[in-house]
């Protein structure tokens, strides 16, 4: 005989509400769980990015080794030069001293690949009094190290590494200003490339 209790929709579903509640539940704080964790993951990775860019900008306080190092991260298979940091942009704040890296590769062929480097940094904003206020001898006065270097001895295939410097005064204008880093092999032009350099209040 078929007991008719046990065949009722609605008796079977009351029985199986705690078990349903119970499910969603179990399933509710593992949603939960996996959020946190992913957030957690999340901003872990957002600092650990602003850690390497923020580190890559201190430049005045790496080794010679230490910034020949990163500088040698930064050269592609065909590239005579490089700029560290590889946005290059440095951000300095005034009554302060920062740089940039600079990466010079010989890659001369043939009998003429021992040759001499030197290299020079100008100012490459044409219209600079009118965009920042001020003249480019004050600018070029804040370089405090490595606005050129002469006789730069490369062996074949090899590069090397030097720093420009700069001390920014207080009272400095709060201002963008492009620099182009031009390089010779003996007398003739090498390679060039470019950096900028923000002035940030103290």
């Amino acid at each position: 005989m078929i007991n008719k209790k046990t065949r009722d929709p609605a008796r079977l579903s009351l029985s199986l509400l705690p078990r349903n509640r119970s499910a969603a539940m179990e399933m509710s704080v593992g949603t939960i769980v996996t959020i946190v964790l992913l957030v957690s993951v999340l901003i872990l990775g957002i600092v650990l990015i602003k850690n390497i860019f923020t580190s890559a900008k201190s430049v005045v306080d790496l080794t010679d080794q230490q910034l020949r190092n990163e500088v040698e991260k930064l050269f592609s298979e065909e590239s005579k030069m490089s700029v560290y940091p590889g946005t290059r942009l440095v951000e300095i704040k005034q009554d302060s001293t920062n740089g940039v890296g600079i990466g010079i590769r010989n890659l001369l062929t043939g009998a003429s690949s021992d040759k001499t480097f030197s290299y020079v940094v100008t100012i490459s904003d044409a219209d600079l009094n009118k965009k920042c206020g001020i003249d480019e001898e004050t600018v070029e006065g804040w370089i405090v190290t490595g606005r050129t270097e002469e006789n730069i001895p490369i062996p074949s295939g090899d590069f090397s590494t030097q720093k420009v410097l700069f001390e920014i005064p207080v009272g400095s204008p709060l201002c963008t200003i492009r620099f182009r880093i031009n390089v010779n092999a003996d007398a003739t032009a090498y390679a060039t490339d470019f950096f900028d350099l923000k002035i940030k209040a103290k």
